[in-house]
């Protein structure tokens, strides 16, 4: 499978450095592996690749390597294909030090530059899988994801916010005279209308009728929508992952597989159709004229509603963070207790794996995000024990 990955990525290969790399890994590159190697070039190759990053090691930048380097840490011999300096043509402004707040500024200046918008006070609003910024000096929010690795999904984002202005549904508007996406050092950026909000939240029966309405659009013929990916990118966040021992890395393995064998097992009630794919209250904003707005397409699909029905019932289910009244609320407004499906359980679990994986991988922002994510793994340790998360 190695070889395969290598020459469909344009590599050339030497057999013996590849039975060289699993050997000495032992990491066999299996077929459902590929799909999970992400585009574009690693500007650096190192003499001790881990063992997690090693499939993104062949899948991007190896392109010969000597068995005898492989196995006694001499010299590797690399090139990324393509480029005659070995360097990505954006690469530089981030070398080595993965996404973080600071480097997230960086590409948010750089990209006002390029878009012709003033950088200069611009506030970042949250920092998680993406950036987002709010200039200062232009109606304008800024999303800048993490590597290239998503850019389908952003380009994503920007086919559904055209498509739901078209359909009358109040959701987040691109700014249409801005190149969508940007790429500013391997990160997709996009430009958002600003939502100038009033002086309230939405509320839960606000996201049940928004959520109803979502879920009866027809989508149009030419936007071609993925399915709902139920473990998003945890495998990856799970293996790059830094800040973490490693019995939590191999328990979150084998509860990732865990729950992708229940979930093989699953019976939908609903017909498929659009889908948000992070439909909490919190992807809600309301306005200054008290209009409801839907807001962060990235993962937006075409599947089963249960998908989104899922976020609200774990929320309170498992962690209580809606009274009886708010929950009552959101499934009289949409017209379902999803809690009554005999799939929930299989459903929830599988959202409290995604909001564990999601915090991992920012436990090096803060104490209080490293002492949340301790809090969330613990407690997946034991399925009977309460879930005194916090939200974030």
């Amino acid at each position: 499978m190695i070889d395969r990955v290598l020459r469909s990525n344009g590599c050339r290969i030497d057999k013996q450095a590849v039975g060289a790399l699993t050997r000495a890994y032992s990491v066999p590159m299996r077929e459902e592996d590929h799909a999970l190697l992400p585009p574009g070039r690693w500007p650096w190759c190192t003499d001790h690749p881990s063992p997690r990053l090693l499939p993104y090691l062949l899948g991007t930048v190896v392109v010969e390597l000597r068995a005898a380097d492989c196995l006694g840490g001499a010299r590797h011999e690399c090139a990324t294909k393509g480029s005659g300096t070995g360097m990505p043509s954006d690469a530089g402004m981030n070398d080595g030090e993965g996404f973080t707040s600071a480097v997230a500024a960086r590409v948010m200046a750089e990209a006002c530059r390029r878009a012709g918008l003033r950088s200069d006070g611009a506030r970042l609003l949250r920092f998680g899988e993406n950036a987002i910024f709010r200039l200062a000096g232009h109606p304008v929010v800024i999303r800048i994801a993490r590597s290239t690795d998503y850019l389908p999904s952003v380009r994503n984002e920007v086919h559904v916010s055209r498509w739901l202005a078209s359909e009358g549904l109040p959701a987040a508007r691109i700014v249409d005279d801005i190149e969508q996406p940007l790429i500013i050092d391997g990160h997709p950026v996009t430009f958002w209308h600003l939502i100038e909000e009033g002086d309230r939240k939405a509320t839960y029966a606000e996201l049940g009728a928004i959520l109803r309405d979502l879920h009866s659009l027809q989508l149009p013929e030419g936007l071609d929508l993925p399915p709902y990916s139920p473990f998003g990118r945890s495998d990856l966040r799970i293996e790059a992952a830094t800040g973490i021992g490693e019995d939590d890395r191999q328990f979150l393995r084998k509860r990732g597989r865990e729950l992708r064998d229940r979930l093989a097992e699953l019976r939908f009630e609903s017909a498929k159709g659009p889908v948000h794919g992070d439909a909490h209250v919190q992807n809600l904003m309301v306005d200054t004229r008290g209009q409801v707005i839907l807001i962060d397409f990235e993962v937006f699909c075409y599947d089963y509603p249960e998908w989104d029905l899922m976020v609200t019932a774990t929320e309170h289910d498992s962690l209580g963070w809606q009274t009886p009244e708010q929950y009552a609320a959101f499934v009289a407004a949409y017209g379902r207790d999803l809690r009554s499906w005999s799939g929930f359980p299989t459903l929830r679990a599988i959202q409290e794996f995604q909001m564990t994986t999601w915090l991992m991988q920012n436990v090096a922002e803060s104490p209080e995000v490293a002492e949340e994510y301790a809090r969330r793994i613990a407690s997946l340790r034991d399925d009977d024990a309460p879930r005194n998360w916090h939200p974030g």
